[in-house]
């Protein structure tokens, strides 16, 4: 299929599961499918909407690990790199701790300079989402529908907010989504497009529980929260974590899990290079400086990013020390 394919054509191949390509279902369509397909393409043209095909140069590369990978996305806005994409998912019927911890989670990730990718549901999706952009860093939801009707409805002005510095995707081109089931689908794109998942809140039915469970499939780390344990939505992660997912209290959880992976072409992130540069013991900032090769005022600003995260403590003596696993 070549690039030029227009969008109706995109939007009728994602509609024709036995098409072989967005010509092709073109050409099979009849003259209604083609004025819905039109009317449909206007509509993301209008938004911004981008569809790129499996195995063109913007699909993202993560998505290629799933067995069953959309054949077309519908994209707005940027989407993260894999190592520096995190999911934080959780229960809809979210408690006020669970609020807490998603925003403060989403919050720290992202004056890290991870991504925080979620699904834009009430609860725990959308205070994760508003943690990371209330920090001032960058956040993609997975919708179940297209991208022309923001589910949840009420949560379309915070879709817009993604846009501005991360963005939102989904594997249906128009329309609310069609079934209860979609909203699982689309949790395997969660797990997919990010390094780690953490699962904030979820009860012993959840479809947060569908988004770990994706991520194992994939083999990325699963994290959970914990919670109170005469609470409803503890019983997943509270099985999650029985069942060997990693304990996570803050980002330094998720910080020590991933490794500090290294950033695209090899670079290795500076938040990366001074955390390995704390694990020699107690040492001043001018030190730190030098062994993560970094500039004073960076390494100032980064230790107090690790420190908020979890990843790092302070003594006195204006001295620093990677904080206890």
């Amino acid at each position: 299929m070549t690039a030029a394919a227009p969008l109706e054509a995109r939007v009728l191949f994602s509609r024709s599961p036995t098409a072989a390509d967005p010509e092709s279902a073109w050409q099979a369509a009849g003259a209604a499918e083609r004025v819905a397909a039109d009317r449909a393409a206007r509509a993301l043209e209008r938004l911004g909407v981008r569809a790129p095909l499996a195995g063109e140069a913007d699909y993202p590369v993560a998505l290629r690990d799933l067995p069953d990978a959309p054949r077309v996305l519908f994209v707005r806005g940027v989407l993260p790199e894999r190592n520096r994409a995190v999911a934080v998912v959780g229960s809809r019927a979210a408690t006020p701790y669970g609020l807490a911890q998603a925003g403060a989670l989403g919050a720290d990730l992202a004056r890290l300079g991870y991504t925080v990718v979620s699904g834009l549901a009430r609860g725990i999706d959308g205070a994760a989402h508003r943690g990371a952009l209330e920090a001032g860093g960058a956040s993609v939801a997975v919708l179940p529908g297209g991208l022309d009707v923001v589910t949840p409805r009420h949560h379309a002005e915070l879709a817009e907010s993604l846009c501005a510095r991360g963005g939102l995707l989904s594997e249906r081109a128009s329309g609310p989504p069609p079934f209860r089931g979609t909203f699982l689908e689309r949790n395997r794109l969660i797990a997919a497009l990010s390094a780690a998942t953490v699962v904030v809140e979820a009860a012993a039915r959840s479809g947060a529980l569908a988004t770990a469970a994706c991520a194992r499939r994939l083999c990325r780390p699963v994290l959970a929260v914990p919670g109170d344990v005469d609470r409803e939505t503890s019983r997943g992660t509270h099985a999650l974590i029985r069942a060997g997912a990693a304990l996570c209290e803050n980002a330094g959880d998720v910080l020590r899990i991933l490794g500090h992976g290294a950033r695209p072409g090899g670079q290795v992130a500076p938040e990366a290079r001074l955390h390995a540069a704390l694990r020699a013991g107690p040492r001043g900032v001018d030190e730190l400086a030098v062994a993560a090769g970094l500039a004073v005022d960076e390494t100032l600003a980064l230790l107090l990013q690790l420190e908020w995260a979890g990843a790092a403590a302070a003594l006195p003596g204006q001295r620093w020390r990677r904080a206890p696993s």
